[in-house]
């Protein structure tokens, strides 16, 4: 027998018993996950700095954020009302036929590949995003460790596995698994898999994606692939503050050094300010520090991506980058016309670095072509003034057809995690526009609604049952209550 399907079966085990596990359980585990990770952090933080090339401040802000989110979703879990659950009542009365008693709510799926990102050896790795809201959804995970950070990963999940002994969780709880694209493949066309969450490259996500719609039963996979999240400027927004507005702009693309997957790679301008704006990132992007990359393959491809559009000839280049020190990212900027940018494909394809593209448009008219040719994105963001954002509904009625977050104010680098954050957007942004892989609504990828009709009372989950006892808000007949 193969390791992976003793993992599957281990996995499978312990669903059985987590799908009907009490939710206080459930909670209490990842509280008690977020403790053992939360102890380790002396070693943990300088382990994952040295891995991934991030500066120590940046790893211990990324940890805060795994723990944040790991309790957020313990309390969710705690609550009770995410399982939505629905009651339609008996009406044995009714003519001409009778109503039957049904009553829904969510049910976990069961076994859950996670593959981990490179990008966030915390946040969104071992006991990322991913992670926590499958296990709080009742799901047993089967963690696909990333190669950029192996030492970071194993002590991670060696924290997750004393949490799941501690809690007295089945130890098919979680598993971390070790290995290459076979591997992977192997994970996800298993027969007990059911369900796949990725973050990465399109090119990555894709064949997860095709792997699974290609299985005889086929399972859902949320992948996050990527994504140019274009900023939209007005002219009197722009012109009333063009040192700001480029302060801002190159702020975000160069955050990480370009390696979120929220850096504005796309930022379209008004021509009556083209000259000033271009003057301004130019210096801002100049005074920027190149920092490493998280590791030399990531490296080698951005320099790659920038070699390949400087044959452009659409292209005028504002701020080349030639490779420098080993795994340095050194920022850079192309202009290109709205008409060119319309014509080619290639200027909408993430570059992952600290490299934008800003498109020059002649008048508040070509938004609406340049929003029709925009591929789906994570995020799009619009800076305008009152009266500008105003008359301009059907651009913006257009525009959110292509995200999944509109930002108004801000950039779209700081992603909040909370009880309304939306992190997906349409194709090729996400394999499924739906979800979101940050916040709460995080854990409603890996459950299905089941229906139950005229269930014996005492048979029904709890969440279900006429007492309610587990305090929880539901519809009932209609009403919430």
């Amino acid at each position: 027998m193969d390791q992976v399907t003793v993992n599957f079966q281990d996995a499978q085990q312990a669903f059985l018993l987590l799908k009907s596990m009490d939710k206080d359980k459930i909670a209490g585990f990842l509280e008690e996950m977020a403790g053992q990770i939360d102890g380790i952090r002396e070693e943990l933080i300088p382990t994952a700095a040295r891995e991934s090339h991030l500066p120590e401040g940046r790893i211990t802000g990324e940890l805060g954020r795994t723990l944040g989110q790991i309790r957020l979703f313990s309390q969710v879990v705690a609550e009770g009302s995410w399982v939505e659950a629905t009651i339609d009542k008996a009406d044995p009365e009714r003519k001409p036929a009778p109503k039957p008693d049904i009553r829904r709510m969510l049910r976990p799926l069961g076994p859950v590949v996670v593959f981990g990102a490179s990008n966030f050896p915390l946040a969104f790795s071992t006991a990322g995003g991913d992670t926590v809201s499958a296990l709080a959804a009742g799901c047993p995970v089967l963690y696909k460790a990333h190669p950029a950070h192996p030492e970071t990963s194993r002590m991670v999940a060696e924290a997750i596995k004393n949490a799941v002994r501690t809690s007295g969780l089945p130890k098919g709880t979680f598993q971390h698994i070790e290995g290459g694209i076979e591997t992977g493949q192997l994970l996800v066309t298993h027969p007990l898999a059911k369900a796949v969450a990725f973050t990465g490259s399109f090119r990555g996500g894709k064949a997860l994606f095709d792997a699974c719609n290609a299985r005889e039963q086929p399972i859902p996979v949320f992948a996050e692939m990527g994504s140019v999240n274009p900023i939209f400027v007005f002219e009197s927004y722009l012109s009333e503050q063009v040192e700001a507005t480029a302060a801002a702009y190159a702020g975000s693309l160069t955050l990480g050094v370009g390696q979120f997957c929220t850096n504005p790679g796309l930022i379209f301008i008004p021509k009556s300010t083209e000259q000033a704006f271009s003057k301004a990132v130019v210096s801002q992007l100049k005074q920027s520090a190149a920092a490493p990359m998280l590791h030399e393959g990531i490296c080698h491809n951005y320099y790659q991506a920038l070699e390949t559009l400087s044959h452009a000839r659409e292209i005028e280049w504002l701020l080349a980058s030639e490779p420098g020190e080993l795994l340095t990212g050194n920022a850079a900027l192309a202009k290109v016309s709205a008409s060119d940018w319309l014509q080619e494909d290639a200027f909408q394809e993430e570059v992952f670095g600290p490299f934008g593209i800003m498109v020059v448009y002649e008048s508040e008219a070509d938004l609406i072509a340049l929003a029709q040719q925009l591929k789906g994105q994570l995020t799009c963001t619009v800076w305008g003034m009152p009266n500008e954002l105003e008359r301009s509904g059907a651009f913006l009625n257009l525009l959110e057809e292509k995200c999944g977050r509109l930002l108004f104010k801000g950039v779209p680098t700081g992603v909040e995690v909370g009880h309304a954050m939306q992190h997906g957007g349409p194709f090729p942004s996400t394999t499924d526009s739906r979800s979101t892989s940050v916040g709460v609504h995080a854990i409603k990828r890996f459950v299905r609604p089941v229906a139950y009709q005229d269930m014996p009372q005492a048979l029904l989950p709890k969440a279900l049952q006429e007492a309610n006892p587990l305090g929880i808000r539901r519809k009932v007949d209609g009403e919430w209550m």
